[in-house]
This record gives structure tokens, sequence and C-alpha cells, in this order.
């Protein structure tokens, strides 16, 4: 499934190894067993941003590929809280990002001082500076994250009026411009069936765009993805996203002049007189979400918010954090527990009890 996009990531990882020194290689080689080319690729525009940043304060002189181990070794904790300082301060990373950047550096750092060995059998590095340093302390509760979440989603009757919204009223709303009403009718069953599946699943961008056709399970109504660490899991999907999949199928291979071999479910638009249909990229679905969000009146909504959307009309009608975990694939239940804080009373009475099959 979604072998495309998985060599995609894997080409772009290799092509980005090749910048950086020899070790990097060697620990993405190590974890490559247990994360996907998509996080890994992740770990290494952080290791990027912190070689290039050394290179910059001339901690060293020479190419970022050639900076050797003992560079890393003698490393200040000094120094390091600069380059943490220069993530929030320059780069404007939040906490939370600066956390994850951190961790991405410990994990690398780790695996040279604690995995790694020579032929002598001696680790690559004696000192690990990044052993000391803490993580930031994020002070927000998950009340307050669900609190500011509160006004970015969608709640009560919005849920199914942003549906229909892209399934009928933007076209309303644009007829009298023939270019945008001709684009929003050449899309209309597939981008009505793009959002229709992360609101009735609760699926990730990445999971979503992903899909090929043979990944659907009409009988099951579920959605075969792999999840973060390439686990797989059949996410279950509800049933007015199964109609609105079901008419965007069978208009799917007539509308986007699709080859035998594209088993992509959501395809592009073939661009000039000898463009060819290919799966739909992340960021052309962000961007589409970005449109009709702009037009229905909230532009604060996103694919990850209408994911965060789902959760949360889930718990409101299911009430159950563990089945709620496993939907949306979390680690963690702790991320889970956030969507038990959103204040969401008037659900019940705004719309009917949610369609999920019973696991």
């Amino acid at each position: 499934m979604a072998n495309q996009t998985k060599q995609l990531n894997y080409k772009k990882l290799q092509q980005l190894l090749n910048e950086l020194p020899w070790y990097v290689a060697e620990y993405i080689n190590h974890k490559q067993r247990k994360l996907s080319a998509a996080s890994l690729l992740n770990y290494c525009h952080d290791f990027k941003i912190f070689f290039n940043w050394m290179v910059s304060e001339q901690l060293w002189s020479g190419d970022v590929k050639d900076i050797p181990l003992e560079q890393l070794e003698k490393m200040t904790v000094i120094e390091v809280d600069n380059f943490l300082n220069f993530l929030h301060y320059q780069l404007n990373n939040k906490e939370i990002t600066v956390n994850r950047k951190l961790s991405a550096l410990k994990s690398l750092f780790n695996y040279l001082q604690n995995i790694a060995e020579t032929r002598d059998l001696q680790p690559y590095i004696q000192r690990n500076v990044m052993a000391k340093i803490e993580f930031n302390e994020i002070k927000e509760s998950m009340e307050t994250i669900a609190n500011k979440m509160e006004g970015k989603i969608l709640l009560g009757d919005e849920y199914e009026k942003f549906r229909a919204f892209i399934a009928h009223d933007y076209g309303e709303l644009n007829k009298d411009n023939k270019r945008i009403y001709h684009f929003y009718k050449m899309n209309q069953q597939r981008d009505t069936a793009i959002v229709s599946l992360i609101l009735g699943s609760g699926l990730r961008l990445s999971e979503l765009v992903g899909l090929d056709v043979d990944d659907i399970d009409f009988s099951k109504f579920t959605a075969r993805v792999i999840r973060k660490g390439n686990k797989e899991q059949y996410v279950y999907f509800s049933q007015v996203a199964m109609a609105d999949l079901q008419e965007y199928l069978a208009v799917r291979v007539s509308k986007y002049q699709i080859d035998k071999n594209n088993k992509a479910l959501f395809i592009s638009a073939p661009m000039g007189p000898k463009g060819k249909s290919r799966r739909l990229t992340a960021r052309a679905v962000e961007k589409l979400i970005e449109k009709y969000a702009a037009a229905f009146g909230k532009p604060s909504l996103s694919v990850h918010k209408l994911r965060h959307s789902f959760a949360t009309r889930y718990h409101s009608e299911i009430n159950d954090v563990p089945k709620l975990r496993r939907q949306l694939g979390h680690s963690s239940i702790q991320t889970t527990m956030i969507y038990t804080h959103i204040r969401n009373d008037d659900l019940k009475d705004a719309v009917d009890k949610m369609d999920m099959p019973k696991e």
C-alpha cells in the first residue's frame, strides 16, 4: 500500500543523508526497522538544522558532511543551550517543536554513545552532552490545550454543515465565476469524499493520501492504513463517508483519465495536454481544505483540525477512550485524553449518533 509515497520518502531520505555526516546514515539505518521513512526524513531535517548551525557558529570550519565525532564529543552545555535558543528565538519554534528537535538529537547522541561501537568495541563517543540537556517544560495543561482547540474545530451541527458546504453549497456560492465553478465541479465528488472520510474516521493526512483503492473494504467499512512506526491497521469509517466514497469512485476513472496501473485512491487532475493523473499530494489536500474552510467562514480549519473534530465527536457520542485511541492510532493514551476536556455538551442534541460500526 502506498508504495509510491514510501519510495518517494525513501528517495528524499537518501538524498538528504548525502548532505549529512556518515554516522547519521548509520544511525538512520539502525532506526529503519522501527520508524517510517517519513519519520526518519523529519529526523534528518532536524539534524541538518543542527549541523548547519554548528557551521554558522564556527564550531566547525569545514563542510557539514565532514563534522567529526570528536566535535560532537566536546560540545558544551552552553553551546547546546545556544542552539535551542536559536530554534526558539530566531526560527520561532514553539516549545513543543524545540522539544521534538531536542528529542531527535538526544536519540542520535544516545546511539553514538551507547549503541554504536568501533571494531575495538568502543563507543563512538565517550561524552554525551545531550544527556545533560533537559526538555522544555510544557506549561499548558490538557484542559488549556482543549480550550484553545474548541474554537478551531467543528462542533455541533457545523460537522455536517461543512461536509454539505463542500458537497453542494460551495458550487452555488461560486456559480457566477466560470473558472472556479468548473474546477469545483471537476473535483466535487473527490473533495467531498476526502473531507467526509477524515470527518468519518479521523485519519491522518499521510494516511489519507497514502490510500489505494484496494485498501478500502466496502463490506466492513474499513480502510487499511500504515500508521506511525510502520504499523498496519484497519480503521473504521462512517456510512456517510462510505456513500461519498462510492459516489467519487463512480466517476474517478472517467473524470481523471486514470492509467490502469494507478491504484491511488485520491487523484489529481492531469495538467496540460500530455499531463498524467497522479496521486494527490499531502500539500494539495491541505490547500483544498484551506480553500473550503476560508469560504465556509472558519479559516482556522485544517486537515489536522478535521481529525480533532472527528475525535471530539467520537468521544462525545461513544465515550470510550481506549477505542478512540485505537481509532486515531495514538501511541499514548495521554494524547487521546485531551478530547475528554473539550466541552461539547450540546453535541448530542445537534447531531445523530455516529454510525461507527462496532469493533
